[in-house]
């Protein structure tokens, strides 16, 4: 299924939390799409596509980009 996000709104992918060290530093996979962001812990909404959980945010919920 495919999701268009409206207006000012993003989808966004957890990252899993074995993927994080002690010190809260994400470990990237060399396969992922797209930005790393920094996003408040319970903004968005959270939907469910083919299975696994997405959250839709409002683009000024974004706190930073993770370079």
């Amino acid at each position: 299924m495919a999701i268009r996000p409206l207006h000012d709104r993003i989808l966004v992918r957890r990252v899993k939390e074995e993927d994080t060290t002690k010190g809260g530093i994400i470990i990237p996979d060399t396969a992922k799409k797209g930005d790393l962001v920094l996003f408040g812990k319970y903004g968005g909404t959270e939907v469910k596509i083919d299975g696994e959980d997405h959250l839709i945010l409002r683009e000024d919920d974004i706190l930073g980009i993770i370079e």
